[in-house]
């Protein structure tokens, strides 16, 4: 086995501005109105203070970090919360009403013009994307032809449509061809992230617990929406992604769109008949092996399970930095938990060279990077034993092998 470094580039990592940096980066028209409700937020997450919140945007702190971990590359999600809006930018909301359109959109526009100037610090290492709300899609065609301008190769983070958004066009209209087409004209990935397009359920713990139980099937909505409307027919050079969600799921559900395209192609299922054109040409597995990905963020073996039913070529390693639930800074261990007996080839693909495909990073300025810091096929391939597993952590990967290991020795 060669003992060259693993490239390690993470298609999940997390930043934001700070209030300060957002708003130097404010429509100035909006600028008497920020500080007003700038003077009334109040951070809800008190373990978000200090210096924890740096790694959002501080280029030494997250440099060093990544670099402690390996890793030489980062797809850049959104994180903190921008002006006017009530809750941080991981994905966006799945329901920004008509009322608070424009001072959202004001905000995501502060947003956008900040990343691109964070993703300059270092373009060779951040591959970071812009943000478009669902309300006004001419406007989100313009933001994605200024994403293309200001070289934001991390793409386009589609908003996931929540149910009860009656207000707004789901993914499958017509009426998002006009964004596909943008996507697509300007060579960008289109990113959805797990954790929206959620109906609210209030604040109780059962719709909480309620929530919990739907975030996946939700992301996975978007993806079947997606497959069975025709977009990829439409747009076969689209490259879709759908992050922190594994690619177990993904064969079953696959099989069962293979068969509902096959009773619609054939105008009947069960006594239910169907009239019309048919969307589709394909069956929707041979578009998805085509034009769509999986970011397996801090995978588990489970959660790599559906990789031959997707294709290898299609499967992204992420770290989810700088999110406590990620594997920082248990990097390598995480690693040895999952990928210690995966076949060399597959490995170097999920751990870096499929991200380097689909972002367009500089894979020659990425090996002389690995060469510094990244982990070693020898230090990978060495199984995590049970009394090495992190308990400090508050990544799922490792909290589930902990519970199942007590649970299996009680």
């Amino acid at each position: 086995m060669s003992e060259e470094p693993y490239v390690l580039i993470t298609a999940d990592t997390h930043a934001g501005g700070s209030h300060a940096q957002y708003r130097e980066y404010l429509d100035p028209k909006y600028v008497a109105a920020f500080d007003e409700w700038r003077g009334g937020y109040r951070n809800p997450e008190k373990e978000h203070f200090g210096n924890r919140k740096l790694r959002n945007w501080d280029f030494d702190i997250r440099a060093s970090d990544q670099d402690s971990q390996g890793v030489v590359g980062e797809v850049v999600f959104p994180n903190t919360v921008p002006p006017f809006w009530s809750k941080p930018l991981v994905m966006p909301p799945s329901a920004v009403r008509p009322e608070d359109y424009e001072l959202y959109q004001a905000g995501i526009h502060a947003h956008n013009r900040w990343m691109k100037d964070f993703c300059d610090e270092d373009p060779v290492r951040r591959a970071g994307m812009g943000v478009i709300l669902p309300n006004d899609l001419d406007q989100a065609v313009k933001d994605i032809e200024s994403f293309a301008k200001a070289g934001l190769r991390g793409g386009v983070l589609l908003p996931l449509i929540s149910p009860d958004a009656t207000w707004l066009k789901p993914l499958y209209d017509p009426a998002w061809d006009r964004v596909y087409a943008a996507i697509q004209d300007h060579d960008l990935v289109m990113n959805h992230h797990t954790g929206a397009g959620v109906p609210d359920h209030g604040d109780s713990l059962v719709g909480q617990a309620i929530w919990v139980s739907e975030v996946t099937w939700a992301a996975q909505t978007g993806f079947r929406h997606l497959l069975l409307s025709g977009v990829f027919e439409r747009f076969p050079r689209l490259k879709y992604i759908i992050t922190e969600s594994g690619c177990g799921w993904a064969g079953p559900l696959l099989k069962m769109l293979d068969g509902i395209h096959a009773n619609m192609a054939r105008g009947q299922t069960g006594e239910i008949k169907f009239r019309g054109e048919w969307a589709l040409k394909q069956r929707p597995s041979e578009y998805a092996r085509r034009n769509c990905f999986y970011g397996a963020s801090f995978p588990s073996a489970g959660d790599l399970a559906g990789i031959d039913a997707v294709g290898e070529d299609n499967v992204l390693w992420g770290n989810d930095y700088p999110h406590y639930e990620g594997t920082f800074p248990h990097n390598l261990a995480s690693l040895r938990m999952t990928f210690s007996d995966m076949p060399e080839a597959r490995r170097r693909k999920l751990l870096g060279l499929n991200a380097a495909m689909l972002y367009n990073f500089d894979l020659d300025e990425m090996k002389a990077r690995a060469a510094k810091v990244g982990p070693l096929p020898s230090q990978v391939s060495e199984p995590l034993p049970f009394d090495q597993i992190p308990t400090d952590s508050a990544c799922y990967l490792f909290a589930t092998a902990l519970a199942e290991g007590r649970s299996k020795a009680a």
